[in-house]
């Protein structure tokens, strides 16, 4: 018997009902997620630098990343995952409300693997958490988790 792997997502969100709504989505997928979360650009910084207070943090498979954040912003913290040669392997998913060309544009510029602008009502949201999901980890070769 095949024992499912278990997919580490760093979830970069300030919001707590899109981080409820996000924890709904990966539930009803079929994959088993354990789901790790910061509400700014700072902490998801030490957290995948394994600083404190996470030094007992784990290499994310994927960091889901919201762009409208306290402190440090989710472009800027884009642009330093993207520019630390550790890091910059690590898929990152831009999951946020803004819709505006500028940020599509500047976020792709920065390095992002994808974009997606959340969409309204639970329903619609958990089926987008649960599409990333399927396509990062059926679908697409991760490079190997490193460190």
């Amino acid at each position: 018997m095949i024992t499912p792997k278990r997919i580490d997502v760093l979830l970069v969100e300030d919001d707590a009902a899109d981080v409820e709504l996000t924890m709904e989505g990966l539930l009803a997928a079929k994959m088993m997620v354990n789901l790790h979360v910061v509400d700014d650009g700072d902490k998801a910084l030490k957290f995948l630098k394994k600083e404190h207070p996470y030094a007992d943090a784990v290499r994310p498979d994927i960091i889901l990343l919201d762009l409208n954040m306290p402190r440090k912003n989710g472009k800027e913290t884009l642009q330093e995952i993207k520019a630390d040669v550790t890091l910059r392997s690590i898929p990152v998913v831009v999951l946020t409300t803004s819709d505006a060309e500028g940020d599509i544009v500047k976020c792709y510029d920065l390095g992002a693997n994808c974009y997606i602008t959340k969409p309204i009502g639970f329903e619609a949201f958990t089926k987008v958490v649960g599409m990333i999901e399927e396509f990062w980890f059926t679908i697409v070769k991760m490079p190997p988790k490193e460190g």
